[in-house]
C-alpha cells in the first residue's frame, strides 16, 4: 500500500468502528471541559469524571471557582494526581478569565496556552471539542499509533502532531483525534496487545513493529 492509501484505510476503519464519538471527559461548556482536562494530565478520564463532579457541585464557572481556596480545590481533585500543581492552575486560570476575558472561555489555542497549567494538548483539545475549531491534540494513544502505523518518527508529540496534520484532511481532524484514542483503548493498548484484533495495525503497521510483535509472542 502507498502512503496514501494507508492514510484512507484507517480513516475508513475508524470511521466504521465509531461513527458517533462519544467525548472522553464529561463537561458541560468551555470551562468546564478546560478544567476537565487540565485535571486529566497524568490522570485517567474516568478517574477525573468521578471527580469533577464534586468539584463542579461546588463552583462549575470561574466567578464561584475563585470563591475557593486553592486548597479547597487541592481538597476536592486531589484523587486525580498532581492535585497541588493543577488546583493553582484551576484558580489562578479562573482569575485571569475574569480579569481579562469577562469569565468567558477564549476559542484562540494561543491564548489559552497563557493560562496557568494548559499546555499546547491542553488548549488544542478544548478548542476542538468546545468550539469545534480544527485541531490534533496528541496524546499517548495517537503517539503511539501513529508510530505503529508508520505516520511518525515516534520522536515526539510535536513531530506526531505536524505528521498528523499533514496527512489527514483538515475536516477530519476533530474526530479523528477522538477515534484514535478510542481505538488505542480499545484496540491497540500499550500492554496486553492482541495484534489479532488490532485491525489497522495488523494491515499497515511498520515493520520493525510487526517482526518485533512476532518475535516476542515466538519467545512466550
Amino acid at each position: 500500500m502507498t502512503k496514501a492509501e494507508k492514510v484512507d484505510f484507517t480513516i475508513r476503519t475508524l470511521q466504521e468502528l465509531y461513527p458517533t464519538i462519544p467525548v472522553p471527559l464529561e463537561h458541560k461548556d468551555p470551562y468546564t471541559l478546560l478544567i476537565a482536562v487540565l485535571m486529566s494530565a497524568q490522570s485517567t478520564d474516568v478517574r477525573v469524571n468521578q471527580i469533577t463532579p464534586l468539584l463542579f457541585a461546588k463552583a462549575d464557572n470561574p466567578y464561584d471557582m475563585v470563591k475557593l481556596s486553592v486548597e479547597e480545590i487541592r481538597d476536592i481533585i486531589r484523587p486525580v494526581g498532581l492535585s497541588p500543581m493543577k488546583s493553582k492552575g484551576i484558580h489562578g486560570l479562573s482569575e485571569i478569565l475574569i480579569k481579562k476575558y469577562n469569565g468567558e472561555v477564549p476559542r484562540d489555542i494561543t491564548l489559552l496556552e497563557e493560562f496557568p497549567g494548559v499546555g499546547h494538548k491542553t488548549a488544542s483539545v478544548v478548542v476542538a471539542q468546545a468550539f469545534g475549531i480544527p485541531a490534533f491534540p496528541v496524546d499517548t494513544h495517537i503517539h503511539r499509533l501513529m508510530y505503529r502505523w508508520g505516520f511518525t518518527n515516534g520522536k515526539n508529540v510535536v513531530q506526531t502532531e505536524k505528521d498528523a496534520k499533514r496527512l489527514f484532511p483538515k475536516e477530519l481532524w476533530n474526530d479523528l483525534h477522538l477515534q484514535i484514542i478510542w481505538y488505542g483503548r480499545e484496540y491497540s493498548p500499550a500492554r496486553g496487545w492482541n495484534l489479532e484484533k488490532d485491525i489497522i495495525t495488523r494491515t499497515i503497521g511498520r515493520k520493525t513493529i510487526l517482526n518485533s510483535y512476532y518475535a516476542n509472542k515466538k519467545k512466550t
